[in-house]
Order: C-alpha cells, then sequence, then structure tokens
C-alpha cells in the first residue's frame, strides 16, 4: 500500500478547500486507498498558517487530518538531500516513517527532486495533482 506524506502546505490547502484535490486525497486515504502520513511539525506549520489566512477555517483541519499517522519532527539524522534547513525535518519526517511518497507544494525547494526516487532515497516526491494524475493513470 501506497504511504503518502502531506508537507504542511497540502495540510494547509486541504482545509480551507474541502472540495478541493487535497481533501480528496485525504478522503480516498480514509477510504482505505493509501495511507496518509504527516508529521507534528507540518500539522503545526498548517495550523499556525491557517490562523493567519483562514482563522475561520482551523477547526476544518482537525476534520481533514482525522485518522492520519502523525510521526514525530524528524530531526535526528543528517538529511541525505539538498534542501534548505526549514525543510529537512520534513524528508527526514517522511523517510523515518517509511513513506513511498512526500506530496508537497513547495515546488521551490522540492521541484528539481520531484519523480526523482533514485535521488530522494526510494520515496518519489511530487504534487498533490501529479499524484493523482498518476494514480488515475495507473503509474501512482
Amino acid at each position: 500500500m501506497k504511504r503518502l506524506f502531506l508537507d504542511a502546505y497540502v495540510l494547509f490547502t486541504a482545509a480551507p478547500d474541502p472540495r478541493g484535490k487535497a481533501a480528496l486525497l485525504m478522503d480516498l486515504g480514509r477510504h482505505g486507498h493509501w495511507q496518509i502520513i504527516t508529521s507534528a511539525l507540518a500539522l503545526e506549520e498548517a495550523r499556525r498558517n491557517l490562523v493567519r489566512k483562514y482563522h475561520d477555517r482551523v477547526e476544518a483541519l482537525g476534520d481533514a487530518v482525522a485518522g492520519l499517522t502523525v510521526v514525530g519532527i524528524g530531526r535526528d539524522s543528517p538529511c541525505p538531500l539538498p534542501l534548505p534547513e526549514k525543510d529537512r525535518p520534513i524528508f527526514l519526517a517522511a523517510q523515518q516513517s517509511g513513506a513511498t511518497h512526500l506530496l508537497t507544494g513547495d515546488v521551490r525547494h522540492f521541484g528539481s527532486l520531484t519523480n526523482a526516487p533514485e535521488r530522494t532515497a526510494g520515496i518519489v516526491i511530487q504534487t498533490v495533482a501529479a499524484f493523482l494524475t498518476d494514480a488515475v493513470d495507473g503509474a501512482g
């Protein structure tokens, strides 16, 4: 079964738009299509951003993440990827959780690493849209 690690951006986008791609991805996970994982750090960052930008949707984050596996922060190991310091704990948490995929909206820092599991310790890094497209096409 695919194990999808969601970063803060993906969690953040699921709460204000319950009909969007991120919410669909999480709903399909709740129905057994894949396992959804995130970290305490990503969850807290998503919550902080919601408080700042969509304070009326903070409660929706709790609903969106119901049933997700939340793992620790992921700071104990050296990061094998050339990522900014703030993104390293996200990759490490994905790696330590046994994720098959790391789904992110951060194309600035993760973009050059997308769809390159041979460079990312076997983890497929994608946007939610790319993952869902692959899943529909049978490649994901």
